[in-house]
C-alpha cells in the first residue's frame, strides 16, 4: 500500500508539472505574436481577438470620474498608468483609491514625467540609468501608499510614450516591464488641443480607429488603446465622453476587452 500511494503522488506531481509546463510553452508561443519597437511589446497576440484599454495621467484628471463610471458600467476592467505627481495630488486621492477598489489596474508612468530621449535623436538619452532608476522608484513609493504593490511582473508605460532599447533594459534591470500603446488608430492623440497642429477632433479619432481595423489583416486583435485621463481645457471636445461607445462598438465586433496585465500575461515567460 505505502509502494502504490508513493507512486500515486510521484503520477500526480508528475501530471502536475506537465500541465504547467503544457501552460508555459503555451503563453510562449502566445509571445512570439507580440509585435516589438525599440525592445518593446506595443501589441499583443495577433492570433487572438483580445485588446485592451489604458489610460495615462499627468496633469489632468477631469475625465477620471466619467471613465470609471463608464468601465462600472460596462463591466470591464482597464490599465491606468500615472505619474508620481498625479498620485500625490490630493484632488485625485478618492478617484485613485476608488479605481484600486474596482479592480483595475495601475502602475507608473514616470514620477516627474521625464523626456527620455530626444524626439529626433531616439537612440539618444536625456537621462542616465541612475536618474531613470530613482525616478521609477520613487513614482512605485508613491503608489504604495495606495497598497499598489510592485509585482515581479509589473507594467510601465513610460512618460510621452517615448523611449529606447536601453530605457527598456533599465526597466527591466529592476523586474518592470516597459511597453507602450499600438500605434495606428490615433487615440492617443485625444489630448490635442485646436491650437496644435496635430490637433485630432474626437470624430476623426473615432473614425481612424475603424479605418485602420480594416486595413490591417489582424483588425485590432491585441491592440493596445491608449486614451487618457484628461485634457487641457482648451480641448472642450473630449474623447473619452465616448468611451461608453467605444466599447459597445468593439464588443459588437466581437472583440474581447481584457485588463493590460492579461494581454500581456506571456512576457512573464521569456
Amino acid at each position: 500500500m505505502a509502494i502504490e500511494n508513493t507512486l500515486y503522488c510521484t503520477m500526480k506531481r508528475t501530471l502536475a508539472l506537465l500541465l504547467l509546463a503544457c501552460a508555459v510553452l503555451a503563453d510562449a508561443r502566445e509571445a512570439k505574436y507580440f509585435t516589438r519597437d525599440h525592445g518593446a511589446v506595443i501589441r499583443g497576440d495577433t492570433t487572438r481577438c483580445d485588446l485592451a484599454l489604458i489610460f495615462t495621467g499627468g496633469d489632468f484628471a477631469d475625465g477620471g470620474d466619467h471613465i470609471r463610471r463608464t468601465l462600472a458600467e460596462k463591466n470591464l476592467q482597464a490599465g491606468f498608468f500615472f505619474t508620481g505627481d498625479f498620485y500625490r495630488d490630493p484632488a485625485t486621492a478618492g478617484l485613485i483609491k476608488a479605481l484600486v477598489d474596482d479592480g483595475h489596474y495601475l502602475g507608473p508612468h514616470s514620477d516627474k514625467h521625464l523626456l527620455y530621449a530626444p524626439w529626433h535623436n531616439r537612440d539618444s538619452s536625456l537621462v542616465d540609468e541612475t536618474l531613470f532608476k530613482k525616478d521609477l522608484l520613487d513614482n512605485y513609493r508613491i503608489m504604495e501608499t495606495f497598497g499598489i504593490e510592485r509585482l515581479p511582473d509589473a507594467l510601465f508605460i513610460p512618460p510621452y510614450e517615448w523611449y529606447n532599447a536601453r530605457h527598456v533594459q533599465w526597466a527591466a534591470d529592476l523586474g518592470v516591464t516597459l511597453f507602450n500603446f499600438t500605434p495606428g488608430t490615433g487615440t492617443h492623440a485625444d489630448y490635442t488641443t485646436p491650437d496644435m497642429k496635430n490637433y485630432a477632433p474626437s470624430e476623426v479619432i473615432w473614425n481612424k480607429i475603424w479605418d485602420y481595423e480594416s486595413r490591417d489583416a489582424h483588425g485590432l486583435n491585441g491592440f493596445i488603446l491608449l486614451m487618457h485621463m484628461g485634457t487641457d481645457p482648451r480641448r472642450t471636445d473630449k474623447f473619452y465622453l465616448r468611451l461608453g461607445d467605444l466599447i459597445d462598438a468593439l464588443r459588437a465586433r466581437n472583440y474581447t476587452l481584457v485588463r493590460i496585465d492579461s494581454l500581456l500575461a506571456p512576457l512573464a515567460y521569456p
